[in-house]
């Protein structure tokens, strides 16, 4: 349990990181792309035997991990497109609701069990994810580019997924470290390249600050994923479970935080998500 505790406090972290980024300027592709540079060198730090890179491209896992980094950046990317098009409430509805996916597919490939309190906490859950995350709408129209929450949805849930499959299936006892730092490294190479591409047209700058703030995100986005996995490798503790605490935890807590830390309003509905949230997480964790 103190992994998972672990886990949802770092990945909360991100989020109020992502928002210190805009209020001191911070170029945030440039930050996620450092981050992920952080991150991987963290990774191999933590690695208590010496690193083969050819065992790691002969490894099982290997295309596990490619596929993980390709996903991690191309996901934050729609993320951000989510928000911009279609609002903040939709990006962060269509991105925690995507619990839902590792839920099932725990369920369904694992046999994990599946009782009628478990079933009534799982619906709690994602009722509370959408009323804690709905904020007013305003002029915004949502109805247009549904394919970006959409695409947004079936991602987050799929990155999920392979977390856990790939744990589960491939992953050696003690290669948590290493496997989280190849799929840091493959996303930073993606990203590096899209940067490339982007400064041949229009130059490239990159102040201290970026490099700061981006290595401020990658030890802490480093270890939400090395404690999820952690969390992952607990037998005691089934992936449907984990996920649904999970996610449920980090709106919870992150709706808080910006309640008390940045003064963000909260309405009625938000407090109502608030509750189902902790109820919700007693009752899965219980089922």
């Amino acid at each position: 349990m103190i992994y998972l505790l672990l886990s949802i406090s770092a990945s909360t972290l991100i989020f109020i990181i992502f928002k210190l980024f805009n209020k001191y300027g911070i170029n945030t592709l440039h930050a996620i792309v450092i981050n992920y540079l952080t991150a991987c060198l963290f990774g191999i730090w933590s690695y208590n035997e010496p690193v083969d890179v050819n065992e790691i491209l002969t490894s099982k896992w290997i295309y596990g991990a490619i596929i993980l980094g390709f996903l991690f950046i191309s996901i934050f990317n729609v993320m951000a497109l989510t928000a911009q098009r279609n609002g903040l409430s939709v990006a962060s509805v269509a991105s925690k609701m995507s619990v839902i996916i590792p839920v099932i597919f725990g369920i369904y490939v694992y046999n994990e069990g599946v009782g009628f309190q478990k079933i009534i906490g799982i619906i709690l859950a994602l009722v509370s994810v959408y009323l804690t995350s709905v904020k007013p709408r305003g002029n915004t129209n949502t109805t247009k580019g549904l394919w970006l929450p959409l695409l947004l949805f079936i991602g987050s849930g799929i990155i999920d997924t392979s977390i856990k499959y790939v744990e589960t299936t491939y992953l050696p006892e003690g290669g948590i470290p290493i496997f989280s730092a190849t799929i840091f490294a493959f996303a930073f190479i993606i990203g590096a390249c899209i940067i490339l591409v982007r400064a041949m047209k229009h130059g490239l700058k990159l102040p201290v600050k970026n490099i700061v703030g981006g290595s401020i995100l990658g030890v802490v986005n480093y270890y939400s994923i090395y404690y999820l996995l952690k969390a992952l490798n607990y037998e005691g503790l089934e992936s449907s479970t984990l996920f649904t605490v999970n996610n449920v935890a980090i709106v919870m807590l992150s709706t808080l935080l910006g309640l008390f830390l940045f003064k963000e309003r909260i309405s009625k509905k938000n407090w109502v998500g608030i509750s189902l949230a902790v109820i919700s997480i007693v009752i899965v964790t219980f089922a």
